[in-house]
C-alpha cells in the first residue's frame, strides 16, 4: 500500500512547529497514524519494547514499515527501552544491525549500556533517549548529548516551566520531545515493580498488568478475614489510578517552551483510535483552534483527562479504574465514490450499524463529517465465517470479482469484518476517502474491575 502524505486543509499562520510522533503497535496503526498526519511514528520490533502486549512487527516487516513512512515523508523510530539483563545486551548488536540495514531512522534507548552499543554497531542510526531514563535536568540531558544523543524524551514528571529551563540550558541542536496524551503511570518515569511483585510479570521488560489500576482493600490485623475500602477523601478505592494526558490545549505552550516532537502514548491501541488522536493533534498544530477540535478526543475511550506534571501534580482517578467514550467504531472506508447528495462507500464492518442511521466519517486532515446509511447491501462472498471454493481471499479481491448480482439488500450490517456498501448522505461527502473511519454516535462507559458503569 502507498500512502501519500495530504496536505491540511486548515494549515495557517498559527501552525506550531513541532513533529507530531504517533505510536504504531502493528502496521494498521502506523498507515491510520501516516495517512491522518503523523511526522514520525514509533513502533517495536518483537522484542525489547515497553509495551510487549502490542501486535508489534516481526524483523522481517520493519522494512516494509519504514518504506511506508519514508514515502509518505515520515520518520519511523524503533523502541528498545526495556530494562536490560546481560543477555540482552549480548544480543543486541545483530538486532541494531538488523533495524540499520531496514533503515530505521533512530532508536529509543533508555539503558546507558545499550544506548553504547547502539553507536557501535548502528552508527548511522540516531539515538534518543526514552522517558524510561528519567531526564529530568539539564545537566543529565547535557551528558547524554556529549555521549552522541540526537534526543531526550523528558521524564514525566517534569513541568512545564522545568522543559524550558532544560532547552534554556542544553546545546540547541539536542532535540527535546514530550508526551501531550495517553496513558500515565504512577510510578516514576515508569519504573515500576508492582506488576513483577503481584504477578511475576515486570513493567520494566514489557509486561506490565497494570496493577494500578486495581481496586484494593485492607485486612485490619486485629479482624482478619474482615476486608475494608482504601479510601482517598471517601471518593473510592483505585487510589493509584492516573488519569489520562490530553494537551491538546496547550500546544502553544509546550512550542514556547522549546519542545521540538510531540510524542502520543498507545502502541496498544487500534488504527481507530490512533486515528482519533493524530488527526486532532494535527488540525491544532496546523493552525485549527483547540475548542474547535477537543470533542474529538472525547470520543474515543479513554479515562478522565488531565494535565499531568505540567502544571500542577498529576491526579487520579480514585473511584473506578474505566474509559469513557462518545461514539463506538463501526466501520473503516474501504472504497469511496462521489455521487450527488454524497458518496457510495464501500466498508469493512467492525460493529453493527444500520439503514437510516446517523453516521460520522473521521476524515484525514478534514475533521468529522455527518451523514445518514442509505440502500444498504452486504457483499456474502467475503468474510471470516465465509469459506466459498476458489473464493477471494482478501477484501481487495473480493471487492475486484463482485458484480452487481452480488450484492444484497440487508436492514443492518452485523457481520463484523464482512463487507457493506451504501449511499452516504450528507454534505461534503465527496471528502470522505479510502483509509477514513466511521463511528456512531454511542455514549459508553465501563470499568475493567467492577461493574459497568452507566
Amino acid at each position: 500500500m502507498t500512502i501519500q502524505k495530504m496536505q491540511s486543509q486548515t494549515a495557517d499562520a498559527r501552525a506550531l512547529p513541532m513533529e507530531l510522533l504517533a505510536p504504531a503497535g502493528s502496521m494498521e496503526s502506523l498507515e491510520a497514524a501516516l495517512r491522518f498526519g503523523a511526522d514520525a511514528v514509533y513502533l517495536a520490533a518483537e522484542r525489547f519494547g515497553m509495551r510487549a502486549r502490542a501486535a508489534n512487527f516481526a524483523m522481517e516487516e520493519i522494512p516494509e514499515a519504514v518504506a511506508l513512512a519514508h514515502a509518505a515523508g515520515a520518520q519511523v523510530f524503533v523502541t528498545c527501552n526495556i530494562l536490560m539483563n546481560p543477555q540482552d545486551i549480548d544480543e543486541l548488536p545483530g538486532y541494531f544491525k538488523a533495524l540499520e540495514a531496514a533503515g530505521v531512522d533512530a532508536f529509543i534507548i533508555g539503558d546507558l549500556g545499550a544506548f553504547a552499543v547502539a553507536g557501535e554497531a548502528a552508527p548511522s542510526v540516531a539515538r534518543h533517549v526514552s522517558t524510561q531514563a528519567s531526564v529530568a535536568n539539564a545537566a543529565a540531558a547535557r551528558v547524554w548529548h556529549s555521549l552522541g544523543a540526537k534526543r531526550v524524551v523528558c521524564a514525566r514528571e517534569m513541568s512545564l516551566e522545568d522543559i524550558r529551563r532544560l532547552r534554556q540550558d542544553t546545546p540547541p541542536d539536542l532535540e527535546i520531545e514530550a508526551f501531550v496524551h495517553g496513558a500515565m503511570c504512577m510510578a516514576v518515569s515508569g519504573r515500576c515493580l508492582i506488576s513483577s511483585y503481584l504477578t511475576g510479570r515486570s513493567g520494566n521488560r514489557g509486561h506490565c498488568t497494570q496493577p494500578c489500576r486495581w481496586s484494593y482493600t485492607l485486612e485490619e490485623e486485629k479482624r482478619p478475614g474482615e476486608h475494608f475500602p482504601i479510601e482517598e477523601d471517601d471518593r473510592g478505592t483505585f487510589i493509584m489510578n492516573a488519569k489520562d494526558l490530553n494537551m491538546l490545549e496547550y500546544l502553544g505552550e509546550l512550542a514556547a517552551a522549546g519542545v521540538d516532537s510531540i510524542k502520543i502514548e498507545g502502541r496498544n491501541k487500534k488504527a481507530f483510535y490512533v486515528a482519533t488522536v493524530v488527526g486532532a493533534y494535527r488540525q491544532v498544530l496546523d493552525g485549527a483552534d483547540p475548542a474547535e477540535v477537543r470533542d474529538e478526543l472525547y470520543a474515543i475511550s479513554h479515562r478522565p483527562y488531565g494535565t499531568g506534571f505540567y502544571f500542577e501534580e498529576a491526579q487520579q482517578t480514585p473511584d473506578y479504574d474505566g474509559y469513557e467514550q462518545e461514539t463506538i467504531h463501526v466501520a473503516d472506508v474501504l472504497e469511496s465514490t462521489p455521487q450527488e447528495g454524497g458518496a457510495l462507500l464501500t466498508v469493512r464492518c467492525r460493529n453493527r450499524f444500520g439503514e437510516g442511521e446517523s453516521l460520522e466519517a473521521v476524515v484525514p486532515h478534514h475533521g468529522s463529517l455527518s451523514g445518514e446509511v442509505k440502500t444498504l447491501e452486504w457483499l456474502p462472498t467475503f468474510g471470516p465465517d465465509i469459506s466459498l471454493p476458489d473464493g477471494p481471499t482478501t477484501a481487495r479481491e473480493a471487492l475486484d470479482q463482485a458484480t452487481e448480482d452480488d450484492y444484497v439488500a440487508v436492514e443492518v450490517a452485523n457481520r463484523s469484518s464482512c463487507l457493506y456498501r451504501f449511499q452516504w448522505d450528507g454534505a461534503d461527502g465527496d471528502a470522505i476517502t479510502p483509509g477514513s473511519f466511521l463511528r456512531s454516535r454511542t455514549r459508553k462507559r465501563t470499568a475493567r474491575h467492577g461493574a459497568e458503569q452507566a
